[in-house]
């Protein structure tokens, strides 16, 4: 893959912000080159509008083993011709099922294939992050520029546009800037200062060969294991189950950063009286480090000036939904055809319809991901007997996720009430 840099690359920055002096301009710069930041390039190309894509590492890499996605986001990534890279690489799960932590047993379980298909009009794949990070990186380096090593370490608005110093010591000026950067954004300070905040829950990763998994019901099915202060959320991917184990705890996350080691062993102490399978699973692969989940209070806005944000830099969510990578494509789609509709010098007014239609969303299903945690780590009790019934009609609850058409402009946010969603008193945190 050619990866461009940056025209003036390496020479210093003249001046301070006055100078108001650029080594390169462009119209749209999108800082980051994840989900996020290559699709909204993606879609801004589609529709005529250039951009250039400015990434901090010197070379793209995927954070994760894997990723869900569900027919909100398909939709959009068919629409940018991604469909026939990504799906001989993708697996689609047979069902969603919810099993009993200790016994096994089916507490609901719902089809998926082509029952999913033809209800919301495209499909749920379990795909390898790297693979997702590959088609959509070579379908943008066919129609635009790539910068990588470009750390972004200000910003500067003028009324000329925004002009972005780079690490390197060049200088570039857009019209607009986009921050794609993640939950630790650093475009997201010129926006506004919230900052994540850990959950009280954390989680390990791992991909498991199937072939290791032999007691392992239906190895082809999303699979929720609730249970007492933890669950285990595992589907397959390729030859291979992604699984992510979210334990409660610590109560503080004092390191600094959002990953760290964890005592050797912690992980499989955790699940050790859990079905066969779970510790069959757990057990199977290296212990990986300790995740932060973390949560992005909601933002009063979006955007400041002539600077932008999505996805994880203006919604980090908890993952119990799986609906980061999915939220954050409809973020893409809908800013980009916010900006066609108008043109960029009409930057504001796409700016606010651009939040207009995607803070509601987002905020219900960042509510709705942070009340199943609670839903998903219930001991056997009432509570928990409770939770089982109403998992029955889960997936006409949570219908209104996977159902959105982003853009649509008529498209608004319409969960059905469920009782599942109710958080039982016992288990509410502060």
């Amino acid at each position: 893959m050619n990866h461009e840099q940056a025209p003036g690359a390496g020479s210093s920055a003249a001046g301070g912000p006055a100078a108001a002096r650029a080594d390169h301009e462009v119209d749209v710069a999108v800082v980051g080159a994840g989900i996020g930041g290559l699709t909204v390039a993606l879609s801004l190309h589609r529709l005529g509008i250039h951009a250039e894509v400015f990434e901090r590492t010197t070379e793209l890499r995927e954070v994760g083993a894997a990723v869900a996605l569900s027919a909100n986001g398909t939709r959009i990534l068919d629409r940018l011709g991604l469909t026939g890279d990504l799906e001989p690489r993708a697996t689609v799960p047979t069902e969603l099922i919810f099993r009993h932590w200790s016994s096994g047993s089916r507490i609901a379980a719902f089809p998926i294939g082509q029952n999913y298909r033809d209800r919301f009009g495209g499909p749920f794949w379990g795909i390898h992050r790297a693979y997702l990070q590959h088609a959509l990186a070579a379908g943008w380096t066919k129609v635009g520029p790539l910068h990588v090593g470009h750390e972004v370490v200000g910003l500067h608005e003028d009324p000329d546009g925004v002009l972005l110093d780079f690490a390197t010591g060049s200088r570039v000026r857009a019209r607009l800037v986009v921050g794609a950067d993640g939950v630790h954004s650093v475009v997201r300070r010129k926006v506004d200062e919230t900052a994540p905040v850990y959950s009280g829950t954390s989680g390990f990763r791992g991909l498991v060969p199937v072939s290791d998994l032999p007691t392992l019901p239906d190895p082809s099915a999303v699979q929720f294991w609730p249970g007492p202060d933890a669950h285990l959320l595992h589907y397959q991917v390729d030859d291979r189950i992604n699984f992510l184990a979210v334990l409660e705890g610590p109560k503080r996350w004092d390191t600094p950063e959002w990953t760290a080691l964890a005592p050797a062993g912690q992980l499989a102490r955790r699940f050790a009286d859990w079905h066969p399978a779970v510790v069959e699973m757990v057990t199977a692969v290296t212990q990986s480090p300790q995740w932060a989940l973390l949560a992005l209070p909601a933002l009063r806005r979006w955007s400041a000036g002539r600077v932008v944000l999505l996805g994880d830099a203006a919604h980090t969510m908890l993952p119990h939904h799986g609906q980061g990578a999915n939220q954050t494509i409809e973020d893409a789609a809908v800013l980009a055809g916010c900006l066609a509709d108008v043109g960029l010098d009409g930057y504001g007014a796409a700016l606010l319809r651009y939040e207009r239609r995607r803070r509601p969303r987002t905020r219900l299903v960042q509510h709705s991901s942070r009340i199943a945690s609670d839903m998903l780590h219930l001991p056997d009790d009432e509570c928990a007997e409770q939770r089982n019934r109403r998992l029955i009609d889960l997936d006409n609850q949570v219908a209104w996720i996977h159902a959105h058409d982003a853009t649509s402009e008529a498209a608004q946010p319409r969960p059905v009430r469920s009782r599942f969603h109710d958080r039982p008193t016992a288990r509410t945190r502060t």
